[in-house]
């Protein structure tokens, strides 16, 4: 199966704006609102493309940490799996290097990290040992990352459409104020459907359509989720994913970033705490392109020291979606809050 080139400029549109309507997005790529909503029902019957919102990970307001586990390797399969079914761990990755996974985590704040979270780590059977790094800073992620197919007038017509669900995360000295646990049940149904309307969500919950459309509203102002369109990440061209862990010099990770933001290969940039204090995921087209970034990263960065680079072999999960090992989507969500749903329920 490939993507035809009318299905990427789609995907590409709801990057950019995932909640616009089809009548809206129609009249920017020219195709009838009944026509792309078809589409876009096909890809994601096919696990090719799919809408999520997860929580930003604001190292202000949240815990984000990157986690590298170590553990037995006849019981990998079923570390993974233990792993993935955490609501906090939102990616899990195979990687090869000198960790069996790399997590991503992100809970409510460092305690419930520490003495909610850790403990369950040590009692999954076959995880041996884990490493911990904390974020600081998320300066990207893949709420960014764009196909980049459309023309930059397309584009710029998307952007004016969008709503605020498709802001970049708050300015640094942002107050995001936390949303009450009766807006808080509308998230899973985000995950699970990041263009879920204010009527399903009211149904499934029973709740008065205008009260959820005013809970809805309140929530996509909020900040406090990352909206994205997700592609099979073998349909996007760059099929190897790298991390890079780095040290950069101090006072210096902001211009460092602002660099790197200009490299669209880039999927996520952060400071850390750790061994390193900076790190950075690319999606790359080929394995030889791992060297020539690294030039290219030393390049703009000067005084970086790149310490490790890891290739990941596998992801497991992926920002809450459950994944095939062929990159595309299982159609399970593992939400940050409420139980295991599945894509039909």
């Amino acid at each position: 199966m490939e993507l035809s080139e009318e299905d990427l400029r789609l995907i590409n549109a709801l990057q950019i704006s995932p909640r616009i309507s089809w009548s809206d997005a129609g009249d920017v790529l020219g195709v009838h609102a009944t026509t792309l909503a078809a589409r876009w029902d096909r890809l994601k019957a096919q696990g090719a493309a799919w809408t999520t919102a997860h929580l930003m990970g604001d190292p202000k307001n949240m815990c984000l940490a990157m986690v590298d586990v170590d553990c037995d390797m006849d019981l990998r399969p079923d570390v993974t799996a233990a792993l993935a079914r955490l609501p906090e761990v939102i990616t899990v990755e195979e990687a090869a290097s000198n960790r069996d996974l790399t997590l991503t985590v992100i809970t409510q704040d460092l305690d419930h990290f520490s003495t909610g979270l850790l403990p369950r780590l040590k009692e999954v059977r076959g995880l041996t040992k884990y490493h911990t790094s904390l974020c600081t800073r998320i300066h990207t992620s893949g709420y960014a990352w764009r196909l980049n197919v459309l023309t930059k007038a397309e584009q710029q017509a998307l952007r004016a459409m969008a709503g605020p669900e498709s802001a970049n995360p708050p300015a640094p000295d942002a107050i995001v104020v936390p949303l009450p646990e009766s807006h808080l049940a509308l998230i899973p149904f985000l995950a699970r459907d990041g263009r879920a309307t204010a009527a399903e969500i009211a149904r499934a919950l029973g709740r008065h359509p205008a009260t959820v459309q005013r809970q809805l509203t309140r929530v996509l102002g909020s900040r406090m989720l990352s909206f994205r369109c997700e592609i099979a990440q073998k349909f996007s061209g760059y099929p190897v994913t790298v991390q890079w862990f780095a040290n950069v010099p101090a006072g210096q990770h902001e211009a460092a970033a602002t660099e790197l933001r200009a490299i669209r290969n880039v999927r996520f940039l952060a400071s850390t705490t750790g061994r390193t204090n900076f790190t950075m995921i690319m999606w790359l087209r080929t394995l030889a392109e791992v060297m020539e970034m690294e030039l290219a990263i030393q390049q703009r960065i000067p005084g970086i020291e790149l310490e490790e680079s890891v290739v990941m072999l596998n992801t497991a999960k992926r920002v809450g979606w459950m994944l095939n090992p062929d990159s595309t989507c299982t159609g399970t969500v593992v939400p940050p809050f409420g139980e295991l749903l599945p894509a039909s329920a």
